[in-house]
C-alpha cells in the first residue's frame, strides 16, 4: 500500500530468494539504440566455463541513472572507509586461475 501523504512513493517488495543476492565477479555490458544489457558473471577457479547469472536489460535513461547512483554510493563508500584501491592490470584475463593450480580433467 501507498502512503497517501506521498503519493509518488512506491512499495517494493524483496522475496527472500533475491533477498539473499547473487555473487558475481564480472559484468558484460553491452547496448543497442534503445537498451542496455547488463550480465552479471560468475567466473570460479578452475572451472573453464564461466556462467552468467543475472540479465538486467535497462533503457539508456535507467543506465544513466544507475551510473549516477553508483557513483553516489561509491563516493559515500570511500568518505567513510577510504579510497577503494583499484588495481591496475586486474581486468579478468580468461581463463582466470585465481592463483591456484590448472584444473585437469
Amino acid at each position: 500500500m501507498s502512503d497517501p501523504k506521498n503519493p509518488n512513493q512506491i512499495n517494493i517488495e524483496l522475496n527472500d530468494e533475491v533477498a539473499q543476492g547473487t555473487y558475481s565477479n564480472l559484468a558484460v555490458i553491452t547496448h543497442s539504440a534503445s537498451e542496455f544489457v547488463i550480465d552479471f558473471v560468475r567466473i570460479m577457479p578452475g572451472i573453464p566455463k564461466a556462467q552468467v547469472k543475472s540479465r538486467i536489460i535497462l533503457t539508456p535513461e535507467h543506465a544513466k541513472r544507475l551510473v549516477a547512483a553508483l557513483q553516489d554510493n561509491i563516493a559515500k563508500y570511500e568518505s567513510a572507509n577510504g579510497i577503494i584501491k583499484e588495481v591496475k592490470g586486474s581486468t579478468p584475463v580468461l581463463p582466470m586461475t585465481f592463483g591456484g593450480p590448472t584444473a585437469q580433467a
